[in-house]
């Protein structure tokens, strides 16, 4: 189960998390709607390339990513959404559009939008499409350490 390898960094890291499984969905507002969860609250990776390396976008999910504003906050020269073809070998045992938005796990960048770190708890896709994490945005900053940027806007 891709759950698995998140779980037992989060127990290893002794954090206190809950598990939600839900009917398979695979948007984000789907998701939220089956798991009973706020949009503000379920925070969804977006897999881009910044300066050509694959990084994970993290963002609400009812909000878009707004590629000039990542850009320019991130400091960086070139964003661009990247294909399912550039990433989907990164990540073994999720399915595709399910990552955790853990990229220390997977060796790469994690930009979360700053609207999101106003949540005291986020929940986000463990790694399937019918299984979501919940747990403190705190706890979720410390084992992450992810660049808080402004770069989406909401819907």
């Amino acid at each position: 189960m891709p759950v698995q390898k998140l779980k037992a960094f989060l127990d290893n890291n002794n954090v206190r998390y809950v598990t939600i499984s839900h009917s398979p969905a695979f948007t984000a507002q789907e998701i939220a709607s089956t798991a009973h969860i706020s949009g503000k609250e379920l925070a969804k990776t977006v897999m881009v390339k910044i300066d050509g390396n694959v990084a994970m976008a993290v963002l609400p999910a009812h909000y878009k990513i707004d590629f000039d504003r990542l850009n320019k906050s991130a400091g960086t020269e070139t964003v661009e959404l990247a294909s399912e073809e550039e990433f989907k070998g990164l990540f073994p045992n999720c399915d595709v559009g399910a990552m955790p938005p853990f990229g220390n796990l997977y060796g790469m960048d994690v930009y979360v939008e700053s609207h999101l770190a106003e949540d005291e708890e986020i929940a986000f896709n463990a790694g399937s499409h019918t299984e979501l994490v919940r747990l403190s945005y705190k706890d979720f900053e410390q084992l992450v350490q992810p660049k808080l940027v402004s770069f989406s806007m909401g819907e």
